[in-house]
């Protein structure tokens, strides 16, 4: 006889089997909790634990994404297409060990965690499916005789059986997760009736606030098992009545309810679309508004559900596609119901791969995931629709005459002096506010500071970009003949748009805005808001010298509250970023940019090595001025290194007195330090920027020495040498591999207006593209252009009429617009 225990392995794996699954993978690809070293794991010990209030007044939800962080009762809604696996039999374990784990993270920050979830009737109908096989196997066997499995088909499942067969699994399987985290989870199951009945709805009440209060999780699902249809008229009938259909509207009633803050909706659809979503022009939409649900058309069903995500919602392109909707998705309506009693929802995708070990986590921090539910409009464009005027205005600024660009610069350079007094102005209240508030280390506060040589300083140098601007834009850099009649250039174009994001330089955004213009790219500037004040007026002051040309929408200030992070997740509309400030805010970019390029220097730590050969006259002026005329910079020297020949010597003493005239701090480094009986602290390591009057003073034997040290500690930023011996000097030029290197001179010359480039979007230490400081050169990329006659490649081969010659032709000397 074929006894049923025999056939489960040829039936797949038995649900009753999945609890031990579960249990018995806790540490594995399946579930990563914190500790866990798997590559794909999500570690949670680098999130700060965050202080939530007590509770916040309920009645209007938050206007902005930067407020979710303040959420303190949270109701997440996990929808089929989430919690079931992609053949719809069967849980997607690993997606909900991710879910539990974020969860339990936001839980034990002390928020109030609740989720409603979907998944009963999967998880029963696995577990029903399989029993039937298992029971027609065993019937086949005994009537047949046989030993072999035939094809099966297994019956249309009822789905209030499988919901009474997956409920108790499925809230085992949650109490199994939710206890690795030491957090206790309660099960509650309601139908229509439990809010429509008044005393049924106190004691639901009731509970889930007992719950919340002993830190236990309520985990609700509709009673699927014994829920009737819903009729077909009764769904949202204003804020007090709401007809509970499937788990959106479950999810809404229990949120305005429970005076929820936030509900998250996770589905397999990312939000909203303003086009059918999977078209090419789709866009996810933000923030969406209860007054754009007018405008408001629908897609496809999610792939499961009964209700769930009904529709993958799009904004109509044309008010007739609106006028034949009667009414929104249920999701969307729900989550506008809930709006409206006072919580605030986002949908978001909860089964993408990349994205779903974090996306609870990320909109609780306020990060730009799926669309946010908003009952406030701002009033300018979203960041998203700045950065498509910037491309479009970049293209018709490329377009235009490299005198018209030109002359943009130009009326640009005399606004700055025209509007002097009022740009000074609202510098000084961007100061005051500064000091008044204390956030600001001294060189951020130095470099908020305008002052009338500043910017006379920024006029003068925006000229110079006017002036050497008339050759940039399509200029040929080599031609070649192909083949007869066939002929190819190279030519330089913009690079497209790009991401300037500054901290505290006021003056950085004329510089580059002149430099864009010139080189016709897009603009998107994100400045810090220390120097909003300065930065507004001389952003209308852009604007109005672009108006000269109506290119006005290639440069977009943003002044949203968007995060750094999420304007570096938009690889779609920004080609490069260039950050401008501290080293850790290029750091941060740099890991925050996704598919974007970034430009720039992380550190700015800058040598200048005293050669025994060194004139006495000489070394005192170069290492004043590289240390001292502005030591917040990014070129100003952090070491100094001594040839050990030098110690003990009066040029030593000079070197040593005039550091501390000029009161700036030595750090010893370890071999200066072992000279010496007595020494200055010693340095905590030989890779500091130190941004203010301190710097490292170290001991080496030579040049090769000097070189060596640069290489290990340095940035590849700016090195310079002191020293009259011209093949000393040439071998330290040759073999330093930097951005920068000088000989007997300041390392505060690195700098783009110094060298003749008017100015600079920043200084690269990358050795691709750019390197040093970027100038029109380095915003320009190049594109190819072949011009034929009835040319086919097929004429070129071997039994063909034509062959290549490759000539080289010569290069025009004036550019081609």
């Amino acid at each position: 006889m074929l006894h049923r225990a025999a056939l489960s392995s040829c039936v797949g794996t038995s649900a009753r089997c999945l609890l031990a699954r579960v249990r018995s993978t806790a540490s594995s690809n399946l579930l990563h909790f914190p500790g866990s070293t798997h590559q794909t794991a999500r570690h949670w010990s680098n999130i700060p634990f965050i202080t939530v209030p007590h509770m916040r007044s309920h009645g209007k939800p938050f206007a902005h994404r930067s407020e979710l962080k303040h959420a303190k009762r949270i109701v997440v809604k996990l929808g089929s297409a989430v919690v079931t696996r992609g053949d719809e039999c069967g849980l997607a374990l690993g997606r909900l060990a991710s879910i539990v784990e974020q969860v339990s993270v936001l839980q034990n920050q002390g928020r109030e965690m609740m989720i409603v979830t979907s998944g009963a009737v999967a998880f029963g109908k696995q577990r029903l499916r399989h029993e039937i096989l298992l029971s027609q196997s065993v019937r086949q066997a005994l009537h047949s005789g046989q030993n072999q499995l035939k094809d099966m088909q297994v019956p249309v499942l009822e789905a209030r059986a499988c919901a009474a067969a997956g409920q108790s699994g499925l809230m085992a399987l949650y109490e199994a997760m939710f206890t690795q985290y030491s957090i206790c989870a309660a099960q509650i199951l309601v139908t229509n009736l439990d809010f429509h009945d008044e005393q049924k709805r106190r004691n639901l009440n009731g509970t889930l606030h007992e719950l919340l209060r002993m830190n236990i999780v309520p985990i609700i699902n509709t009673n699927d098992a014994v829920v009737p249809p819903p009729e077909p008229n009764s769904d949202l009938q204003g804020v007090n009545v709401i007809s509970i259909k499937d788990n959106d509207s479950l999810a809404a009633r229990l949120a305005v309810e429970m005076k929820a803050d936030l509900i998250i909706v996770l589905s397999d659809v990312e939000g909203l679309f303003d086009s059918p979503p999977g078209s090419d022009d789709a866009k996810l939409i933000d923030i969406f508004y209860p007054g754009d649900q007018q405008s408001v058309t629908f897609g496809t069903k999610s792939r499961v559900g009964m209700g769930g995500m009904e529709a993958k919602p799009y904004k109509a392109r044309a008010s007739a596609l609106c006028s034949s909707i009667s009414s929104p998705p249920f999701s969307v309506k729900a989550a506008l119901w809930a709006l409206q009693g006072g919580t605030s929802v986002v949908i978001a995708n909860g089964t993408h791969p990349k994205i779903s070990g974090h996306v609870i986590t990320d909109i609780v921090e306020g990060k730009k995931v799926g669309t946010f539910f908003s009952e406030v409009k701002p009033a300018g464009p979203t960041v998203e629709q700045q950065a498509e005027m910037a491309r479009t205005g970049g293209r018709s600024l490329a377009t235009l005459l490299p005198e018209q660009r030109a002359e943009i610069i130009f009326h640009l350079a005399d606004l700055l002096t025209d509007h002097r007094e009022e740009i000074l102005s609202a510098n000084k209240k961007d100061m005051d506010e500064a000091e008044d508030k204390g956030r600001l280390a001294a060189p951020l506060l130095k470099r908020l500071s305008l002052s009338t040589a500043k910017l006379n300083s920024l006029s003068i140098g925006l000229r110079q970009i006017a002036a050497s601007s008339q050759d940039s834009v399509g200029r040929v850099l080599r031609r070649t003949r192909i083949a007869k009649d066939l002929e190819l250039e190279e030519v330089t174009v913009p690079i497209g748009v790009l991401l300037v994001i500054f901290e505290s330089r006021p003056d950085c955004l004329p510089q580059v805005s002149a430099l864009a213009i010139a080189s016709g790219n897009g603009l998107l500037l994100k400045g810090g808001k220390e120097a909003a004040n300065t930065n507004q007026i001389l952003y209308r002051l852009t604007q109005e010298a672009l108006s000269l040309h109506g290119v006005r929408d290639a440069v977009q200030l943003v002044n949203t509250r968007e995060e750094v992070e999420d304007l570096c997740r938009l690889n779609k509309l920004i080609d490069l970023i260039i950050p401008r400030g501290s080293s850790q805010l290029v750091r941060d970019i740099q890991k925050a940019a996704k598919g974007i390029p970034v430009m720039g220097h992380s550190e700015g730590i800058c040598h200048v090595y005293v050669d025994s050969d060194a004139s006495v006259d000489k070394v005192t002026r170069i290492v004043r001025d590289s240390k001292c005329e502005y030591p917040a910079a990014c070129n100003a020297m952090e070491t100094l290194l001594i040839h050990r020949d030098i110690l003990r010597t009066p040029l030593f003493d000079q070197i040593i007195d005039m550091l501390r005239v000029e009161q700036v701090k030595i750090h010893a480094g370890p071999r200066f330090a072992s000279y010496l009986t007595f020494s200055p602290s010693e340095v905590k390591s030989l890779r500091t920027e130190y941004g203010d009057l301190e710097c490292c003073l170290e001991v080496v034997d030579g040049v090769q020495d000097a070189i060596e040290h640069i290489h290990k500690y340095g940035s590849s930023h700016t090195d310079a040498i002191i020293t009259e011996n011209e093949q000393t000097a040439e071998y330290f030029l040759q073999h330093v591999d930097s951005a920068c290197v000088f000989w007997n001179t300041s390392t505060r010359f690195s700098d783009g207006y110094r060298f003749g480039l008017g100015a600079e979007v920043g200084i690269s230490t990358a050795r691709i593209h750019a390197r040093g400081p970027v100038g029109i050169e380095g915003l320009l990329t190049t594109k190819w252009i072949l011009r034929g006659e009835n040319h086919v490649v097929s004429d070129f081969s071997e039994q063909g009429s034509k062959k290549y010659l490759h000539e080289k032709l010569p290069v025009p000397q004036t550019s081609s617009s």
